[in-house]
């Protein structure tokens, strides 16, 4: 489904991504973990196509993502969902509104979002607080909005980079929770992130990264370093 192809990526003199072959199944969990500065978000926005390689490949199915045309790239990009640490919701809109603004501008009709955004916050466990705006919810609330506005389109992939990094330990167990169960329903995930107990409680694939190398992948679930 992903297939990375030696992919190295340099700013100047300095590599951040080194000679990266990587594949991804459709239906997996992948998580990507190493400290600051492995690697990790570089190799999330390579397959974004918010960066470019300096050489390799990045590949979703056959297609290389670095020759889409810039006008087909918005109907790439709404095929992986993607949450980050920081949440990145609308402050002055409502949790059922920031989930709505997805699909509004992938130009779904109101029909549509009436019926598909009270399902996804249901899922997320956040239809009670639909009309709470972002500064009266919890942190692990609001990355759940943040969740859900990521599942609203129907990813065929989910990309959490760092989603607990700013969470307590009940909160980043309630994310975890809600992505192995978007997992199980068929959606690819990869997640970035540095907390081993996170890892030690998913029990799924581990890519480690370090200096920009994949050092260790491991499929029973463990986090060396």
């Amino acid at each position: 489904m992903i297939y990375f192809d030696n992919v190295t990526k340099r700013y100047g003199n300095n590599v951040v991504v080194s000679d990266v072959s990587l594949g991804i199944t459709e239906g997996e969990f992948v998580s990507i973990v190493g400290h600051s500065g492995a690697g990790k978000t570089t190799l999330i926005k390579l397959l974004l196509a918010e960066e470019r390689p300096t050489s390799g490949a990045v590949l979703y199915g056959k297609q290389n993502v670095h020759h889409i045309a810039e006008r087909k790239m918005p109907e790439f990009r709404r095929k992986i969902g993607t949450i980050f640490q920081d949440f990145k919701l609308l402050p002055n809109k409502t949790a059922y509104e920031n989930v709505a603004f997805a699909l509004e501008a992938a130009g779904r009709t109101d029909a549509e979002i009436h019926a598909d955004v009270p399902q996804v916050l249901e899922l997320v466990d956040l239809a009670a607080k639909a009309m709470h705006f972002p500064g009266e919810l919890s942190g692990g609330e609001r990355q759940r909005v943040a969740i859900a506005r990521a599942l609203v389109s129907q990813p065929d992939v989910l990309v959490a980079d760092e989603p607990t990094g700013n969470l307590d330990p009940m909160n980043t167990y309630d994310i975890v929770q809600i992505l192995k169960k978007v997992n199980d329903m068929g959606t690819t995930v990869i997640l970035t992130t540095h907390n081993k107990g996170v890892i030690d409680a998913l029990r799924k694939r581990v890519i480690t990264m370090d200096s920009g190398k994949i050092v260790r992948d491991d499929v029973q679930g463990k986090y060396v370093l």
